[in-house]
């Protein structure tokens, strides 16, 4: 797939950029999975955004978070592709973007997730562990995980 990637500070984000990403975390968090949450967190303006983009189309997203904001580890989150680009290995490839960002950001840092528990086997594939028990969030079971530095795989 010919994707345009981008990683963009918030103050980079282009209004048009930022819409675009704003409609798709609605779409997908709000609409498809009937979640009512405040995705304006404040998290956004500290993060580093990574985009998918065909053209003017924005495809993948995820959001690079440095240590200490959600987690004392660097973190991903409001990692999404978009409904019909589904099954075709966009998420993998997005994901293993973001711990490349992250590992070379905060090298020393481990990455947490706050993985959606039916996500657990896809975020494994990529090379994060289980940490803890099931929680909810947002009425949404989820589950803690860690991609660990030290048996990280460069990819």
């Amino acid at each position: 797939m010919n994707l345009q990637w981008q990683t963009l500070s918030f103050t980079q984000l282009t209004l048009e950029k930022m819409y675009a990403v704003l409609r798709l975390r609605q779409q997908v968090f709000v609409v498809e999975q009937q979640c009512a949450y405040l995705d304006l967190d404040n998290l956004d303006q500290p993060a580093t955004h990574m985009l998918g983009m065909r053209s003017t189309e924005l495809l993948a997203y995820q959001r690079c978070l440095p240590p200490g904001l959600n987690y004392p580890e660097s973190s991903l989150g409001r990692i999404i592709v978009c409904p019909a680009m589904r099954g075709q290995q966009l998420g993998r490839e997005l994901v293993h973007r973001g711990i490349q960002h992250n590992l070379l950001q905060w090298p020393h840092n481990d990455i947490c997730i706050s993985a959606q528990a039916h996500l657990q086997g896809f975020y494994a594939d990529c090379g994060f562990t289980v940490e803890g028990d099931e929680y909810l969030e947002d009425d949404i079971p989820h589950q803690k995980m860690r991609y660990v530095v030290s048996i990280a795989q460069p990819y």
